[in-house]
């Protein structure tokens, strides 16, 4: 017996033993197809062709000046209008008569460019509103104005300067309180969130009851130049106005009043694309918040307020190049790259992203076409945004229309550089008034076309959800 069982165990064994290439190759396939399944889930997406996240302007920093690079690929005469444009963006104004920068208004918000940029950069939610910072208020009644646009506040425009030279009055002074509600992820967490309620005490006249009021945050100024260069149809092309393909996101462009152009053209910065370039905005920000005239717009803010007028024959107050070097410089400063794109966490937090619809609005790619400034022209660009207007939902509504734009959309906010927001500027204060202080905050702000993905991003696991932040923060 014993020798039969010996027997028929090594018959086994040879048995066995024949049979154990083919099991450990189908082992090794079945294991091999599960494991590259998982993995490939994983990993999620490619991110290697978006390194260059500004195309050939692209500059490798990750410290607090990476936002304040000139293009990599300025040189010359180009590099040295940037470098004086650099140095007209860092100047503070002061009242006339003064040697140097007099021509800050009579009424105002901020006193430089770089100011509200701080390092070129997104402003703080401000912790004192009585303090000089990068938050201002628009403001405008019903109806529109002779271009369609906003219709100024009689005694108060379309921007309320909370700051005042000695010996005149702002026109109002700003106050906030703070509203909360709390949203519940899928994993049990409860995340607390904060509106900022921004009202307006001690103006220098009654403000009308009917008075729309928008606040908004100053955002960063890289990559600009690549923004404008993107083709107007290009952009229209994106649009599905009417939701033909039913998806629950449409996205529109805005079209504004050129002043330089004298025409309306397609808006594309701001917080609701009411500029239509880069020159417009600049030109608007020295007027509107410094109360500094130009070529652009050669009248002082206050004009026709008692309190805003400074009463000098010296309009406008900044020569026509000066203009011209700082939109110059904000045409042409260099785009942070990606960081980290080969880790897992980003790829698969990429992956996220596309499934979650966030890519729907915030569109990864984009391609430049013709722009006067060689090294803008015909570059491949990854700036996460459509330049469109979508509903954003009543949570995020400003209720005040701005050409085409109503009271609840807004345009897509670029996210390259994104994270890096700590870095260069201290904090992570996000969305049009600063009310978000995170990026997650930020997303369960989103409602109206984007509430679908904010239910998504809601039900993540843990690991996704921190994925997706992970790579939120390496653009």
């Amino acid at each position: 017996m014993k020798q039969k069982f010996t027997f028929y165990l090594h018959l086994n064994n040879v048995m066995i033993f024949k049979k154990i290439p083919f099991l450990i190759l189908l082992s090794a396939i079945t294991f091999s197809c599960s494991n590259n399944e998982e993995e490939e889930e994983y990993i999620g997406i490619d991110l290697s062709e978006r390194l260059y996240a500004g195309g050939d302007t692209t500059i490798f920093a990750e410290n607090s000046t990476a936002y304040r690079n000139p293009a990599a690929n300025i040189f010359g005469s180009d590099l040295a209008i940037h470098l004086e444009g650099d140095a007209q963006f860092e100047q503070a104004f002061v009242t006339a008569p003064a040697q140097v920068n007099n021509g800050l208004g009579s009424i105002f918000n901020n006193t430089s460019c770089v100011s509200c940029h701080p390092k070129d950069g997104r402003a703080a939610f401000p912790t004192n509103f009585l303090n000089l910072s990068g938050l201002l208020l628009r403001s405008s009644v019903s109806g529109t104005d002779d271009h369609g646009g906003p219709n100024p506040v009689p005694g108060f425009g379309t921007q309320i300067q909370n700051q005042a030279v000695f010996g005149t009055l702002p026109e109002a002074r700003y106050q906030v309180t703070f509203e909360t509600k709390n949203e519940i992820l899928a994993d049990g967490t409860t995340v607390t969130l904060r509106k900022p309620i921004i009202t307006l005490f001690e103006t220098y006249m009654a403000f009308p009851a009917d008075g729309m009021l928008s606040p908004r945050i100053a955002t960063p100024v890289f990559g600009l130049g690549l923004l404008e260069a993107i083709p107007e149809n290009n952009l229209l092309a994106l649009q599905d106005i009417n939701d033909n393909n039913n998806d629950q996101i449409s996205g529109k462009a805005n079209y504004v009043w050129d002043p330089i152009a004298n025409q309306l053209a397609i808006g594309r910065f701001g917080w609701k694309a009411g500029a239509p370039n880069v020159l417009v905005q600049c030109a608007g920000a020295y007027v509107d918040d410094m109360g500094v005239t130009n070529y652009v717009f050669p009248n002082e803010t206050g004009a026709n307020q008692f309190n805003g007028q400074d009463g000098l024959n010296d309009d406008p107050e900044i020569s026509n190049a000066i203009l011209d070097q700082v939109a110059f410089y904000c045409r042409t400063l260099g785009v942070p790259a990606p960081r980290n794109i080969t880790n897992q966490s980003v790829k698969n937090g990429a992956r996220i992203f596309e499934q979650i619809d966030c890519s729907k609005c915030h569109t990864p790619k984009q391609q430049t076409g013709f722009h006067s400034i060689t090294a803008l022209a015909n570059q491949t660009i990854f700036p996460y945004t459509d330049l469109l207007l979508h509903d954003m939902g009543e949570d995020l509504a400003d209720n005040r229309p701005d050409f085409l734009a109503t009271g609840n959309e807004w345009k897509t906010r670029p996210l390259w550089g994104i994270g890096l927001t700590q870095v260069i500027n201290g904090h992570t204060n996000f969305l049009h008034d600063g009310r978000a202080r995170n990026i997650t905050e930020a997303i369960l702000w989103h409602g109206g076309e984007a509430l679908n993905a904010k239910n998504k991003f809601k039900q993540l696991s843990v690991k996704d959800r921190n994925d997706l932040l992970t790579f939120i923060n390496s653009l």
